[in-house]
């Protein structure tokens, strides 16, 4: 029986397998696809599809992840009006890349008295925020009293 190049790359795309592989198993079983992969599955010759990647249980945990933390804003306002509003996931790659950068920018907002909030999609306020207002406080507060012994020297 003659093994054709479409048998042999139904069967590399079924079994994963180069095509040296696949024609030594075509000619094994007379050219019969199903009793080919048996063959190749036999030997151990069937390699995992790369495909299966996407499917971990990593991977998908990590979507389900980066999604939930889309939902999750990073808002910085002054006087009721929004100045940045970034999902989180923006804000966290934005630090990572540019930790001195992004160091500043947040010294600078609450220097200049900035809100900062994490918010969810609804504008629900998470309960970090009551944390950063104290933070907040205290160095508004310090900020205050520098420039009024400032003015008074």
């Amino acid at each position: 029986m003659t093994i054709t190049l479409e048998q042999i790359d139904l069967l590399r795309k079924r079994a994963n397998v180069g095509y040296k592989e696949a024609k030594e198993a075509l000619e094994k079983c007379n050219g019969d696809i199903v009793e080919a992969l048996s063959y190749l599955e036999e030997q151990s010759k069937i390699k995992p599809d790369k495909e299966s990647f996407k499917d971990s249980t990593f991977v998908k945990k990590m979507k389900n992840l980066i999604s939930k933390a889309n939902k999750i804003k990073l808002v910085i306002s002054k006087n009721e009006k929004t100045i940045l509003n970034l999902p989180s996931t923006v804000a966290a790659v934005f630090t990572l890349v540019a930790m001195p950068l992004a160091a500043a920018a947040i010294i600078l907002a609450v220097v200049t008295k900035c809100k900062i909030r994490f918010s969810r999609e609804n504008g629900e306020d998470y309960s970090i925020n009551s944390k950063i207002d104290k933070v907040t406080n205290v160095v508004n507060n310090v900020a205050d009293k520098i420039t009024e012994e400032f003015k008074n020297a």
